[in-house]
Parts: C-alpha cells; structure tokens; sequence
C-alpha cells in the first residue's frame, strides 16, 4: 500500500513516486537599460498564482547603468497597482574588501522596513564598472494564499563601488492577506542595464 498525502502517492512499494521540491522554469526576463523589470500573474505567460506553493526568483549578472544603485522589489495585490504593498522586514549583510583592508558582519537598519510601502532592498550599492554585478535568489512563498501574509526571503552577493564583496539576508512578508499576482524589481535610480532575471514554479 501506497502512502498518500493531499491525493498524491508519495511512496509506492518502497519507491517514491511524486518529485517534490522540483523546479519549473516559468518565464526569463532578460534586462537591456530597463527601468522596470515586472513579472505579472497572466501576462506574457507568467503564472504567479497556486499552481506552486514557492516561487523563486534567480538574477544572473545584474548590472546598474550608475554605481552604488540599489536592487529592490515591490508587489501589487490581486487588483491591487503602484506596488506599494506594506512590508515588515530584516536585513544583514557580511562583507570583505578584495585588497584584506576591511571586513564586518552586522544588522542594516537602512534596509529594513517596518510597515514600509516603499521598495524592499535586495543589494545596497551595486557597482557599475565592466567587470561588476550582482546575483541571488528571492523565494516567496504562498503568494496566492487569502488567509496568510506573504513571507520572503533573500541571499545573493555583489561587488561594491569600493570592490568589496558583499552577501546579503533579506527576510520579511508582505503584510496583506489578498493574493500578490505582480512582483516589480528595480534600482533605486537608473536602469538595470543588463542582466536576466528567472523566476521558477517549486513543487
């Protein structure tokens, strides 16, 4: 006898049966100066509903048309617009200097929002130069849910304008019991000037 969870064999005879925790590429956005980069649920076949419980999305070599930019992102609720969903969050950060002349690890108070509708930094100071960018991953759990908050949570690393390579935790939720159905990223000035974003379906 199988075992069964939710109406989906997990085990049969010993075997699993069901893939969990797999990945499903749901759209590539790749940035060219872009002011804006948004992915919105049934739009250029974006899917952000309850097809999946998680949602991550990958930025790949994220690079700011100015230096000391920072990446954020913002929601709108289902009929929701402007993304300016109210957020509660907490941020630290490690950093080493590619010369050995400084390092630290500590709280960024800058960073958090409490009850905030602005843009929720992801990296603080992307650096521009050529050989420059910025990487992570955001996870959002259960955007579709109408009885919870949206939880979040962030890691990626970057080069800052001084060469410092910089890790980021970013965590919090997204205070609103209505389904999210669009995610925005932007600098905080200027434009992504390259870079790809993709965002996956987890099971």
């Amino acid at each position: 006898m199988g075992l069964i969870s939710n109406g989906t064999t997990l085990l049969d005879a010993g075997a699993i049966s069901a893939a969990k925790g797999a990945l499903t590429l749901i759209k590539t956005v790749t940035a060219s100066s872009s002011a804006t980069i948004s992915f919105v649920h049934g739009t250029s076949d974006v899917v952000l509903d309850s097809t999946y419980p998680i949602y991550l999305f990958k930025f790949y070599d994220i690079h700011p048309s100015a230096d000391g930019e920072d990446l954020g992102f913002q929601a709108n609720a289902s009929g929701g617009s402007g993304y300016n969903e109210t957020i509660t969050s907490t941020a630290f950060r490690t950093f080493h200097n590619e010369d050995d002349s400084g390092t630290g690890l500590g709280y960024r108070a800058a960073e958090d929002q409490a009850q905030g509708t602005g843009f929720q930094d992801l990296i603080h100071q992307a650096a521009s130069d050529n050989d420059q960018n910025a990487c992570g991953t955001l996870h959002l759990f259960s955007p579709s849910s109408t009885v919870f908050v949206k939880h979040f949570f962030f890691t990626g690393n970057h080069v800052g304008p001084t060469d410092f390579s910089r890790e980021w935790f970013i965590a919090g939720y997204i205070n609103t019991t209505s389904a999210i159905t669009e995610i925005q990223f932007k600098m905080s000035s200027g434009n992504i000037d390259s870079g790809t974003i993709k965002l996956y379906g987890v099971t």
